[in-house]
C-alpha cells in the first residue's frame, strides 16, 4: 500500500511538472523553449510517454476552442471578405487618380525645386559674403593701422609708431592672426623696431654733433644774461645810492670800460629777445630717442651710450687752444665752450628722468673744474698785461656766476681768483715801476712854482699839502716839493682804482677788500716805489741838489701816506654803506609782501583765539634773515663790531616798518567799520610781534629797545581794549600819561569806525540800556577827541 501511495504521489508529481511545462511552453518564446524541452527527457524514464499524452490532451481542447470560435466568427469574416471585394474597384479607381495627382505634382514640383535650388545657392552665396564682410571688418583696422604706422614711420613719428607697433601686436593681429599677411605683418614688426632703433641713434648722434657746434653759442648766450643781469643791478645799485666807488674815467690802458671789456659791448642790445638753450638746439631728438628705447625696454643701453659720449665731448671741450692766453677771445671761447655744455647738461638733467642724473653732472663738473683750474693757472701766468688779467677775472666771475645759477659749485674759481690776484698786483707793481721811472726822469728836483692861485688850487686838489705860513705868503710863492711828488700820490691813487677793479664781484666781505687794498699799496709803496727811489739816487747825474730834493719830496710822501689810507677807508665804506642800504631796503620791500597777504575779516563778532597765518610766517622769516648775520665774517674785532651794528639797525628798522604797515592798517581810509572782535584779533598779532621783539633776535640790544617800536601800537590798542577813555581824556599832554603815545586823530578815526559798527550790529541796541549808555559814551568821547584835534590844528 505504501508502494501504491508513493507511485500515485510520483505520478501526481510528474501531472504537476508536465503542467508546469506547458504552460511555459504556451508563454515561452518559440527560440527559449529548447530548455523546457530538455527537462522532459531529463525526468523519469516514462515521463516522455505521458508528456506526449498529455500534449496531445492539450492540443485537442485548443483545437475545439479554435473551432469553436472560428464558428463564431465565421459569419463575420464572410462578411468582411463580401465587403473588401466591393472595396476592391474603389481601390482601383482610387489608384489611378492618386498616380494622376502624383504625376502632375512632379510635373509642377520640378519648377519649384529648381527655384528652390537656386533660393538654396543665393542663401550659400549670402552667407558667404557676410562671412567675408565680417573677416574683412576685422581685416580693416589691421591694415589701417598698418597703414598708419608707415605714415608715422615716414613722418619720423617714431615713437608713436612704437605705439602702434605694440597695439598691433598685442591687440589687433591676434584677433586675425589665421591670415597669411598678418603672419607677414608679425614677422615684419621686429624688423621695423630694429630700422627705428637706427634712426633714432643716427638722430642722436647728429643731436650730440649739433650742441657741440652749438656749445660756443649757448654759452655766449648764458654769459650775455648773467652780464646784462649783473650791468642792471649795478645802475639800480648806483642810482639809489648816488655813488659808486669806482673811479669814473680811463681803465688800465686808457679805454672806456665799453671799450676795454668786450663783455659790456652789447649793452645797447640788452632789450633785444635774449635767446635760450632750447631757443639754440632742438632737443627733440634726444626726447624721441630716450623715448624709443624706454618703449623698446633697452633704456639703459640708451642712457650709458649718451653719457659715455658726453663725457668724450666733456674732454674735448676742456681741450684749450694753444694760443689761448694771448688775447681774451681765446679765453671767452674756452669759457662758452664749457658753460654750453654744462648748461645743456642741466638742460637734459631738468628736462628728462634718468637720462643724466645729479651724481653724473656733479661727477662731470668736478672733472671739468680741475681741468678748468689748471689750465687757467698754467695760461695766465704767461699773461703780463694787467688789462688782459682783469678782463680774464671779469670773464671768470661771469662764468662762475652762471654756473652757479644753474647749481654747480664754484668756489674753487673763486680761490683760484686770489692766486690770479697776486699775478694781477705783480703786474700792476712792474706797470707803475715803469711810471714812476718816467716821472722821476722828467722831474727837475727843484720846488714847484705856483704863480696864481688856480695854479696852487691845481697842486693841492692833486696832492694833500697844508703849510699855513705858505699859504699867507703872496704870489708868485714856490711849494717845497717838486713836480714827481703830486703826480705820484695821484699814480698810487691811480694803482688803488686798478687793484680795486679786480675786487669787484668776488663775493668777498668789504672788510677782505680793504685788506687787499691796503697790502697791494704797501708793496707798491715799499718795494715798487722805494726801488725806484733806491735806483734814482744811484744815477751819477744826481748831485747834491737833486739828493735834498729828493729827501724832502720823500718827506711829503711820507705825510701823505695817512691820506692814502683814509683814502682806501672812504672807498670801501661808500660800497659799504650802499650794501647795508640795500639790506635795509630788501628787508622792508620783503615785510610788505608779507602784509599784502594780510586778509582780516573787519567784521568779525570775536577773534580766532590765535594769531593770524601771514604774521607767524613773517616772523619766522625775520628770525632765520637775522640768523644770517651771526655768518658775517668777523675775522677783526672792528668788523665784528660793525657786523653787530648793521644787524641791530636791520632789525630796529624792519620791526619800526612792520609797526608803522600794521598802524597802517585800521586806519586805511577805505576801511569803514571795525568791530571789536577784528581788534581783539589784531591785538593777538601785535603781542606776537612783541614777544618777537622781546625774544632778542639780535644780540645787542638794551633792556626793551627793541619793544618800543611797537609801543605806538600797543598803547592804541590797550585803550581800546580797556575802553579807558577817561584816563586817557584825563591825564593827555602830561608826560607821564599812561597813553602818552596815543594821538588824538588817531583814535578819533579809529573809534568812528568802531561807532558806525556798533550802530549796525545793534539794531535794537534801543530797547536795551546797557547799549544805549555805550553808545553815548562814544558819542561823548568823540565830541571830546574831535575837540582835541581842532585844539591841536589851531594850536600848530
Amino acid at each position: 500500500m505504501i508502494t501504491t501511495n508513493m507511485a500515485d504521489n510520483e505520478t501526481v508529481e510528474c501531472i504537476t511538472e508536465h503542467e508546469r511545462i506547458l504552460q511555459e511552453i504556451e508563454s515561452t518564446d518559440t527560440a527559449c523553449v529548447g530548455p523546457t524541452l530538455r527537462s522532459v527527457y531529463d525526468d523519469q524514464p516514462n515521463a516522455h510517454k505521458r508528456f506526449m499524452e498529455k500534449l496531445e490532451v492539450r492540443i485537442r481542447n485548443h483545437d475545439r476552442e479554435i473551432e469553436k470560435m472560428c464558428n463564431f466568427h465565421h459569419q463575420g469574416f464572410v462578411d468582411a471578405i463580401t465587403e473588401l471585394l466591393k472595396v476592391r474597384a474603389d481601390a482601383e479607381k482610387l489608384m489611378g487618380q492618386v498616380t494622376d495627382t502624383n504625376r502632375r505634382l512632379q510635373d509642377a514640383g520640378r519648377e519649384v525645386t529648381a527655384q528652390t535650388e537656386e533660393v538654396i545657392r543665393c542663401r550659400i552665396q549670402q552667407r558667404n559674403m557676410t562671412t567675408t564682410v565680417e573677416r574683412i571688418q576685422l581685416c580693416i583696422p589691421v591694415l589701417e593701422m598698418y597703414s598708419k604706422l608707415k605714415e608715422q614711420l615716414e613722418s619720423k613719428r617714431y615713437y608713436a609708431a612704437l605705439k602702434t607697433m605694440e597695439q598691433l601686436e598685442k591687440v589687433s593681429i591676434p584677433r586675425v592672426g589665421r591670415y597669411r599677411f598678418c603672419q607677414i605683418m608679425a614677422e615684419n614688426l621686429p624688423k621695423l623696431r630694429e630700422d627705428i632703433k637706427d634712426i633714432s641713434m643716427s638722430d642722436l648722434k647728429d643731436f650730440l654733433e649739433s650742441i657741440r657746434k652749438h656749445s660756443d653759442r649757448i654759452g655766449e648766450t648764458a654769459m650775455k644774461q648773467v652780464q646784462q643781469h649783473r650791468t642792471f643791478n649795478s645802475v639800480v645799485q648806483k642810482q639809489d645810492s648816488g655813488m659808486g666807488f669806482t673811479k669814473p674815467g680811463s681803465s688800465l690802458n686808457g679805454q672806456t670800460p665799453t671799450q676795454n671789456n668786450g663783455l659790456a659791448a652789447e649793452e645797447d642790445q640788452s632789450e633785444e629777445e635774449v635767446l635760450t638753450a632750447q631757443d639754440l638746439v632742438d632737443f627733440s631728438p634726444v626726447y624721441r630717442c630716450l623715448h624709443i628705447y624706454t618703449v623698446l625696454g633697452d633704456r639703459e643701453t640708451f642712457e650709458n651710450y649718451y653719457r659715455k659720449q658726453r663725457k668724450k665731448q666733456a674732454r674735448l671741450v676742456l681741450q684749450p687752444q694753444a694760443n689761448m692766453h694771448e688775447t681774451v677771445e681765446g679765453y671767452r671761447r674756452y669759457f662758452n665752450q664749457i658753460l654750453g655744455f654744462f648748461v645743456v647738461e642741466d638742460h637734459i638733467l631738468h628736462a628728462t628722468q634718468g637720462l643724466v642724473t645729479r651724481a653724473f653732472t656733479d661727477e662731470l663738473w668736478n672733472m671739468a673744474l680741475s681741468k678748468i683750474i689748471a689750465v687757467l693757472r698754467t695760461h695766465s701766468s704767461y699773461c703780463s698785461d694787467p688789462d688782459l688779467v682783469l678782463e680774464l677775472k671779469n670773464l671768470i666771475v661771469i662764468f662762475a656766476d652762471t654756473l652757479q645759477g644753474y647749481g654747480f659749485p664754484v668756489n674753487r674759481l673763486f680761490d683760484l681768483l686770489f692766486e690770479i690776484r697776486d699775478q694781477y698786483n705783480e703786474t700792476l707793481l712792474k706797470k707803475w715801476a715803469l711810471v714812476f721811472r718816467e716821472i722821476f726822469e722828467l722831474d727837475n728836483y727843484s720846488p714847484i712854482p705856483v704863480e696864481t692861485e688856480e695854479e696852487y688850487k691845481s697842486v693841492i686838489s692833486r696832492f694833500p699839502f697844508h703849510d699855513a705860513e705858505i699859504e699867507k705868503q703872496d704870489f708868485p710863492k714856490k711849494l717845497p716839493m717838486s713836480q714827481s711828488v703830486p703826480q705820484i700820490y695821484v699814480q698810487v691813487k691811480e694803482f688803488i682804482y686798478a687793484s680795486l677793479k679786480f675786487s669787484e664781484s668776488l663775493h668777498r666781505s668789504w672788510t677782505e677788500i680793504d685788506d687787499m687794498l691796503r697790502k697791494s699799496t704797501n708793496l707798491l709803496l715799499t718795494r715798487t716805489l722805494s726801488g725806484c727811489l733806491q735806483n734814482l739816487i744811484k744815477k751819477p747825474h744826481i748831485g747834491l741838489t737833486e739828493l735834498v730834493q729828493i729827501i724832502i719830496n720823500t718827506t711829503h710822501l711820507e705825510q701823505a701816506c695817512k691820506y692814502l689810507e683814509d683814502f682806501i677807508t672812504n672807498i670801501t665804506n661808500d660800497a659799504r654803506h650802499a650794501a647795508e642800504g640795500e639790506i635795509y631796503t630788501k628787508l622792508n620791500q620783503k615785510i610788505d609782501e608779507f602784509i599784502q597777504l594780510a586778509d582780516y575779516d573787519w567784521g568779525m563778532p570775536e577773534s580766532d583765539g590765535q594769531a593770524s597765518g601771514y604774521l607767524m610766517d613773517l616772523i619766522n622769516f625775520l628770525r632765520s634773515t637775522f640768523q644770517v648775520f651771526t655768518h658775517l665774517p668777523n675775522n677783526y674785532n672792528d668788523h665784528a663790531a660793525m657786523s653787530g651794528k648793521v644787524a641791530q639797525t636791520a632789525c630796529m628798522s624792519a620791526c619800526k616798518h612792520l609797526s608803522t604797515s600794521l598802524m597802517q592798517m585800521p586806519l586805511d581810509s577805505e576801511l569803514k567799520q571795525i568791530s571789536m572782535g577784528a581788534i581783539q584779533q589784531f591785538n593777538l598779532d601785535v603781542i606776537q610781534c612783541e614777544l618777537f621783539a622781546s625774544s632778542e633776535p639780535v644780540p645787542g640790544f638794551q633792556g626793551d629797545t627793541l619793544q618800543l617800536a611797537f609801543i605806538d601800537l600797543r598803547q592804541l590798542l590797550d585803550l581800546f581794549m580797556v575802553w579807558d577813555w577817561s584816563t586817557y581824556l584825563a591825564d593827555y599832554g602830561q608826560p607821564t600819561s599812561k597813553y602818552l603815545r596815543v594821538n588824538p586823530s588817531t583814535a578819533l578815526a579809529l573809534l568812528e569806525k568802531m561807532k558806525d559798527t556798533s550802530k549796525k550790529n545793534n539794531i535794537f541796541s534801543q530797547f536795551r540800556k546797557n547799549d544805549r549808555d555805550k553808545q553815548k559814551l562814544i558819542e561823548t568821547v568823540v565830541k571830546q577827541l574831535r575837540s582835541l584835534v581842532n585844539g591841536m590844528s589851531q594850536h600848530s
